[in-house]
């Protein structure tokens, strides 16, 4: 493909506050918070989002939303940012508030925190807009200083590094190939268009990335970019899960690209230090969506399985350590936009969703009991912590 030099990086009033109504009807390391914020879960549905206090589970605050809302993290400890047809809006959890706060975006996409970075993608204009993440939390309402940084309009993801320095993918309206290394003054330095498909991202330990391919994974470390290839010829991975102090990373895996729904039964573990890559099968009865992993205690992995466990993961090998009972077991959704469980973890502590019972749980990983329910008046859907 033609490749399109960047534009120069520029503070930016491009993507300026619009307001939108806080009632109108209509998916790692980040910077440090010199206030600790109790923790927060937020909890969207249809036409809507609550935040739960993290400890209790109690509705604090429910505000209306449009019908179909997705959740981040903002990286500053107390900001969420729903993805809505305006842009990134910023939901003050510590309030809370669904402020009038939003970063415009034509198509708002990816949200990344990384180095004291958070940076957001906007896939309908191919624009990269990036901010202090604890200036965020300081604003008061108002928007950071931005920069931004342009490409052409694809579903894309960018990740700001330690250096100043940007990678970002590379693709437009019909394709994605690849990811770019772009320096603090927003020059081209490496390449890799190695990687058809280019979704979902990760930063482990000592700043390696890592981006999904269709056909295997692309990571960046010390300054180059490795393909690691798929042993399918289909192969995808669409979500890399991370510790910013572990080398190892877990991905999903598909290897059928006309399999019906939306399912998983196989992961992918990544050695990003080794550069090594190899796919491993759960066992019979043990499926699972993208919504269901994560990285906690120890930098094991966390799976929820179709069959309502928790399942501890080790990343070195793909072995399951340990099963926790948590939910009832459930079938996959039809489409991946559809309500059904998801985890996230904060500390020792998981939170799990179940819509079948319209209910959020919170679950000590060293015992395995739940020490908090809360019943919700609608199906939860995405979830999100507070996380710094």
């Amino acid at each position: 493909m033609n490749l399109i030099s960047p534009r120069t990086l520029k503070a930016g009033s491009a993507l300026a506050v619009l307001g939108l109504l806080a009632t109108a009807c209509t998916a790692p390391s980040a910077a440090e918070s010199e206030t600790v914020s109790p923790t927060r879960i937020a909890v969207t549905y249809k036409d809507g989002v609550s935040v739960l206090d993290g400890k209790s589970l109690k509705v604090l605050k429910s505000f209306d939303t449009e019908e179909f809302t997705r959740l981040n993290s903002a990286g500053d400890g107390k900001n969420f940012l729903l993805t809505t047809s305006k842009g990134f809006q910023v939901l003050d959890a510590t309030a809370p508030e669904l402020t009038e706060t939003t970063f415009v975006a034509g198509a708002a996409g990816h949200v990344v925190p990384h180095a004291g970075k958070t940076a957001l993608f906007d896939d309908g204009s191919g624009t990269t807009t990036i901010f202090d993440t604890n200036k965020l939390a300081e604003a008061d309402g108002k928007l950071p200083e931005v920069q931004t940084v342009e490409s052409p309009a694809h579903h894309g993801v960018s990740v700001a590094l330690d250096d100043g320095s940007l990678l970002t993918t590379v693709g437009d309206d019909t394709s994605r190939t690849g990811v770019k290394l772009l320096d603090d003054k927003q020059q081209k330095i490496a390449e890799s268009t190695d990687c058809p498909g280019v979704h979902g991202e990760g930063t482990a330990a000592d700043g390696r990335a890592v981006f999904g391919c269709e056909d295997g994974a692309l990571v960046f470390a010390d300054g180059k970019f490795t393909k690691l290839t798929a042993p399918d010829t289909y192969g995808r991975m669409g979500n890399a899960y991370v510790s910013p102090t572990s080398e190892l990373v877990i991905g999903d895996y598909k290897d059928d690209p006309d399999a019906e729904g939306n399912l998983l039964h196989q992961i992918t573990l990544i050695d990003t230090a080794k550069l090594s890559y190899k796919v491993v099968d759960l066992p019979k009865g043990i499926e699972y969506t993208w919504r269901g992993v994560t990285r906690g205690p120890q930098d094991l992995g966390y799976l929820l399985g179709t069959d309502g466990k928790i399942h501890v993961i080790d990343p070195s090998t793909g072995k399951i350590t340990r099963d926790i009972d948590v939910i009832d077991p459930w079938e996959g959704p039809a489409e991946w936009q559809e309500a059904h469980p998801s985890l996230r973890i904060d500390g020792n502590t998981a939170y799990v969703s179940e819509p079948a019972k319209k209910s959020v749980y919170a679950i000590d990983l060293e015992t395995g009991k739940k020490t908090a329910t809360v019943r919700l008046d609608a199906e939860p859907n995405e979830m999100a912590v507070t996380t710094k």
